[in-house]
This record gives C-alpha cells, structure tokens and sequence, in this order.
C-alpha cells in the first residue's frame, strides 16, 4: 500500500461563520479542525490545506454554565512574580472580545510549529458583522444549524 501525499499547491476555500449565541469551544473545536485541513479526505499533517476561516460577532459568543465568571486565563510578564490573570467575562466585554475565540481556537492547534502558526494565521475573527473580506466570495456556514448543542439556549 502508498502512502498519499497531498500535493503543495492545495486550493484553500473561504468560510463564513456567524458566531451570534453560539459556544466558544464548540466553535473553536470546528475552526482548528477547518484551520488545520482535518475535513478534506486529501488531509496530510505536513502540509496546509485547511481554509480561511472569517468568524463575524464574536462579541456575541456564549460560555456555558458559570464560565464567564470561573473561566481564568493567564499569561505572564517575563518578570519575577509577573503573573496576570482575566476571567473570559472581562474578555468578551472588554475592548477586544474577539480575543475570546482566538486564544480558544489557538489552545487547540498544534504546540509552536511553523506550520500551525501557518494555519492560525488564515484565521480572522471581528467584533461586529462586517468583514473587509466579501471579494474572496467566501462560502457561509451555519454553525449553530449543525446540532442543537452548537447554541446556548435560555
């Protein structure tokens, strides 16, 4: 048996997805496996043939549960004693809530390769609705449509 090899110049799709009311992990879940090229039967490790992905209202984004207040991230200065941490409901109500689904999506690639920094570079995440990328022609996704887990309901 040969092993398959996908060829280099893979043609990458745009994707489209609305992230009104829809959970973050479930959402970052689907992005990093889209990002990576996991969906496509031609998938290689070593090569990218995962597609751009333009993720619009992620200001409006939902935890489940008590995450918003729980949920603590945490980063560090440099410095002796520099730790720092936020909780997710001071990120999504923040001046950069799109921050929320990209430490999320960037938690699930792969660990500090040129290639996953490859990937997570075709990811585009904005606030609001609009996106300077309509000449691209990308393709939408109903995320929330996929399965009645996708949305938080009440």
């Amino acid at each position: 048996m040969k092993t398959y090899n996908a060829p280099v110049g893979v043609e990458n799709n745009w994707v489209v997805i609305d992230a009104t009311g829809v959970v973050v992990g479930r959402l970052a879940s689907y992005v990093a496996k889209r990002l990576r090229g996991k969906h496509r039967p031609d998938f290689t490790p070593h090569v990218d043939t995962g597609d751009h992905i333009v993720v619009i209202n992620a200001e409006k984004a939902v935890f489940t549960g008590n995450k918003l207040e729980d949920k603590v991230y945490y980063r560090h200065t440099g410095y002796p004693g520099g730790i720092k941490s936020t909780t997710a409901g001071k990120i999504l109500s923040g001046r950069f809530p799109e921050r929320a689904i990209e430490m999320a999506v960037k938690r699930m690639m792969p660990r500090e390769s040129t290639l996953s920094r490859k990937q997570f570079g075709k990811l585009r995440v904005y606030a609001g609705t609009e996106h300077p990328h309509t000449a691209q022609a990308p393709e939408v996704v109903d995320f929330k449509a996929m399965n009645r887990k996708n949305s938080k309901t009440a």
